[in-house]
């Protein structure tokens, strides 16, 4: 059994063991927890290709001692080209999910990073250099990584979707077959990428020659992305939005990211008074207001710049105790509804000097657009492809217009002091894990690694999946599993630890320098602390 991981001099957690040995080296020689988190990212990108990458995006929540917590918002726009009628003179009544034309948005993980540096740097008197940050990425790209079992299911149960992608056989076969688990994967396209970024710097996957290669690459390869799109994005500051929920204050990203709904849902299930964990009522209670979280979620998040209606309007206690009255505590409402997929890593960091951050990354689906670039190896999102092509729908394409996100990080002030960085992979999974986490561990007393490791369920879809059911696992007790049908849940019981329910993470500072991290059992990382 996983024990909750303890240490004093600084910790690291992350779905991947190499991203966690990664930050945690940073943290040893003196870095702080955004320099590790730099090092974890970009190490991740090689550990878990399949999962994100440089061509994806990525969202940030900081906390700094006695200061407001800072968001980062590291999400790329549509290109110019990219407009409804683009893709309808094509003939298409939907972006596609897979291929060139999934490649519309542009990949902001990169500038997220170094917005994240630069805020060390002015902020934390951060002083390792990107080379140094981004070694152990390029060391394991050159060398090679150990293929995972989730890199391997993946790539065998996606092939069909993604073998006529530009490059994906080329870069992701072994030997001209499917990648097997423990096989050696290199990737010295990645290596060469990294190794101009550590010399050029980050910017320069922007308005540098890195950029010119990525844009040529994408424009041969069929996207409507160019140049010009990638020189207009920059990564966003912003203030997260924050609820206070038993006492705890909690912080979650703004749209375009589901982070409302994250909030929303526990703000609904606060008021339903539920006493105990494990129990009917518990999973209930949290499925039924995850239902009318993405209610709201599913009628208006979008870019905020399109929003009638400011996101922290919804977070009122007028709003919750209207969504929790219209909760049947013996009857499951009627679902699906809509839905939305994704793919993703979690990782968190907390420093000697009790500094935090929470950072999600994500290329959309698995192995994203499939579009891997020819110089650069670099393969790129499909995020655009939640976009409508209908003109009335508030998440419809138009030119740099930034899509919705399924991913958001996670992070409370609990009372006493504590600090808690934590979140999850998983897409329409993403708010319900936090949720489990955050009650489990915060509100019913659970310690951290049981939060993480207990039987976890899911509504609604995740890894580019069509499922939209109830999926529990199988470690539910039975006889609550029959009450969830009996109140009318469409369930579907899974593996014991199903990686369908995402990779999620925890870490808790406390105020006498204690940090405590958990890693999630169904992936293969690792709370590191010294």
């Amino acid at each position: 059994m996983l024990q909750t991981k303890r240490a004093y001099g600084g910790m690291v957690t992350s779905p991947h063991h190499l991203a966690s040995r990664a930050g945690i080296r940073v943290l040893e020689e003196g870095g702080n927890a955004i320099e590790a988190m730099i090092a974890a990212a970009a190490m991740i990108t090689v550990a878990y290709p399949h999962m994100n990458a440089m061509g994806g995006d990525n969202f940030w929540l900081i906390h700094t001692p006695g200061k407001k917590v800072q968001g980062i918002d590291a999400c790329g726009g549509a290109a110019a080209k990219a407009d409804i009628e683009y893709y309808k003179n094509q003939g298409f009544d939907a972006i596609p999910s897979r291929g060139s034309q999934a490649a519309l948005t542009v990949a902001g993980a990169v500038s997220g990073w170094q917005e994240a540096y630069n805020f060390s740097q002015k902020n934390w008197g951060g002083t390792l250099p990107i080379d140094r940050l981004l070694e152990e990425a390029i060391y394991y790209a050159d060398q090679g990584i150990s293929v995972s079992q989730t890199f391997a299911s993946n790539a065998e149960a996606k092939l069909k979707e993604l073998e006529n992608s530009p490059g994906f056989k080329d870069t992701y076969f072994i030997d001209g077959a499917l990648p097997k688990i423990g096989a050696r994967f290199h990737q010295p396209r990645i290596a060469e990428t990294f190794r101009h970024l550590s010399k050029a710097g980050l910017d320069d996957f922007y308005r540098g020659d890195l950029a010119r290669k990525i844009a040529a690459d994408l424009e041969r390869a069929g996207s409507p992305l160019r140049i010009e799109d990638l020189e207009r994005h920059n990564a966003l500051s912003v203030s997260p939005l924050a609820v206070d929920i038993a006492g705890h204050k909690l912080f979650n990203m703004p749209p375009p990211t589901q982070g409302l709904a994250s909030l929303l849902l526990l703000g609904v299930y606060e008021r339903l008074h539920i006493a105990e964990a494990e129990t009917f009522d518990f999973i209930h209670g949290l499925v039924e207001a995850t239902k009318r979280s993405f209610r709201i979620r599913d009628k208006h998040v979008t870019d905020p710049d399109f929003m009638e209606t400011a996101p922290a309007d919804f977070l009122s206690a007028a709003i919750f105790d209207s969504l929790a009255s219209d909760i049947d505590m013996e009857r499951a409402l009627p679902w699906p509804e809509a839905a939305a997929k994704g793919d993703t890593v979690w990782l968190g960091a907390v420093d000697s000097q009790g500094r935090a951050v929470s950072f999600i990354q994500s290329i959309f689906w698995e192995f994203g657009s499939g579009v891997v670039l020819d110089e650069t190896g670099i393969t790129w999102q499909n995020r655009g492809t939640s976009f409508s092509l209908d003109h009335t729908h508030h998440n419809s394409l138009q030119p740099f217009r930034r899509p919705f996100h399924t991913i958001q990080p996670a992070l409370a002030h609990l009372k006493g002091g504590r600090v808690m960085p934590y979140g999850t992979m998983g897409g329409e999974g993403q708010p319900q894990t936090q949720a489990m986490i955050f009650s489990r561990h915060v509100l019913y007393g659970q310690d951290l690694q049981q939060s993480i490791s207990a039987p976890r369920w899911l509504l609604g879809r995740t890894w580019g999946a069509e499922t939209s059911n109830l999926r529990i696992e199988n470690r539910v007790a039975p006889h609550i599993i029959q009450q969830l049908l009996e109140a009318g849940h469409d369930l579907e019981v899974i593996g014991a630890y199903d990686e369908v329910m995402g990779h999620a993470g925890a870490l808790v500072h406390h105020p006498n320098g204690l940090i405590e991290g958990a890693a999630d059992p169904r992936s293969d990382g690792l709370a590191l602390g010294f």
